[in-house]
């Protein structure tokens, strides 16, 4: 039983967010992700807070599935090694700022005429072309000029950045995919190539029917908090206890709804005869929705609702959504052995494949350098030059 890009060699030399996540996915996948990482300090996200006994919980969520091989960027031998390994490496997958990889002798063109079939992915912040080229941006700049927060916020004198960084998690995914495309043209052509998305391209891809509308009406949308910019009643409704989500898609369920909630006289009410007139009026039909939910409690119209086959459920928080059914039911949380903190508990994949049922996490996120010697010794290295490497420090292991 394996993973689909089980034999996939791919040396990662991303740091923060972006690229870290991209690796993440290559390695739920069954890739073998070599981490290189700079001795002393290891990738920056080491340092963010906060920490479960010493360690990052930032590096924890997206460590998983990698080992860890501490090099001295510093020093040319340190950059002689991993110009060696990129080149019998499968993937090459960075995120420095541009021109970096050049001035460290690894720019991508000069390592794939070494070697054609190498597969090289880039994450930028706002992509390598164009007048903000050179712009320094993190998730937050890139949430900002995508439009994303534009959109998101409870009106639009509030744009909101969401509440995880989406413009890193997106970018990760998209790079992710190219690699995985790129890998099924090179086993048809023989031939790698250069695979580039980044953080800003991640987010206007997924703009979706708010970028349309303005491209095909000319509409700007603005936020509107929990409610759906075309589609009414669809959001967030009050009921005894609190708030819970209801989406009613189609006619049906409107009708469906109004005779659950002991409403039917809303159904000849002239200003939502139809989806159109409750949108235009909706803040008159979110009034009398709370009016009557208040009437019992989240859980109980949750029942009713979904006994109706009207989509509803709660907003959970993060202690309610680790402990929910459902979540546990679906494996989307996974045990693993860490080399320090023990038995810990990871998000996992979200992807389930027949071929390898178990789940995704097999490797627990790695202190620096813990695989130092293993990793070089799968590139070639014998012995004798590992010991050398690690006696001048251009390499760091682990001590055990």
């Amino acid at each position: 039983m394996t993973l689909p890009l089980h034999g996939v060699k791919v040396l990662d030399l991303t740091r923060w967010l972006a690229g870290p996540f991209s690796t993440t996915i290559l390695g739920d996948l069954g890739a073998d992700i070599a981490k290189v990482e700079p001795t002393g300090t290891g990738d920056h996200m080491r340092s963010w807070g906060p920490f479960d006994r010493g360690i990052s919980v930032y590096y924890l969520s997206v460590g998983r599935n990698k080992r860890s091989l501490a090099v001295n960027f510093r020093d040319p031998r340190g950059l002689a090694l991993i110009r060696e390994m990129a080149l019998s490496a499968d993937v090459v997958v960075e995120n420095f700022k541009p021109g970096a990889m050049e001035e460290m002798g690894l720019g991508f063109a000069e390592l794939r005429k070494a070697n054609p079939r190498l597969i090289c992915a880039r994450v930028t912040g706002l992509g390598s072309k164009g007048p903000r080229a050179s712009w320094r941006s993190v998730d937050q700049i890139a949430q900002g000029m995508s439009g994303m927060m534009s959109i998101t916020g409870a009106d639009q004198n509030s744009p909101t950045r969401m509440g995880v960084p989406l413009g890193d998690l997106v970018a990760g995914m998209w790079t992710a995919i190219g690699v995985q495309a790129a890998l099924a043209q090179r086993q048809r052509t023989g031939e790698g190539q250069i695979v580039e998305t980044s953080l800003l391209a991640g987010l206007v891809s997924l703009l979706c029917v708010q970028g349309q509308r303005y491209l095909s009406l000319g509409e700007v949308p603005v936020p509107i908090g929990n409610d759906h910019p075309s589609i009414s009643p669809y959001g967030a409704f009050r009921a005894k206890d609190g708030l819970l989500n209801v989406g009613v898609a189609n006619e049906k369920m409107w009708r469906d709804l109004c005779r659950c909630i002991g409403q039917p006289q809303l159904l000849d009410d002239p200003r939502f005869k139809t989806n159109d007139l409750r949108v235009a009026n909706r803040a008159a039909l979110s009034a009398a929705l709370d009016a009557a939910l208040g009437a019992r409690s989240k859980s109980e119209w949750i029942d009713v609702l979904v006994d109706a086959g009207i989509p509803a459920g709660p907003i959970s928080t993060m202690a309610e959504v680790m402990k929910d059914p459902q979540v546990l039911a679906n494996g989307l949380l996974e045990s693993v052995a860490h080399s320090t903190l023990g038995e810990i508990q990871l998000i996992g994949n979200p992807l389930r494949f027949d071929s390898n049922p178990q789940g995704s996490v097999r490797l627990a996120p790695p202190q620096l350098g813990e695989h130092s010697d293993a990793i070089l010794g799968d590139y070639g290295l014998d012995d004798a030059r590992i010991a050398q490497l690690k006696l001048h420090s251009v390499v760091e292991a682990l001590a055990r």
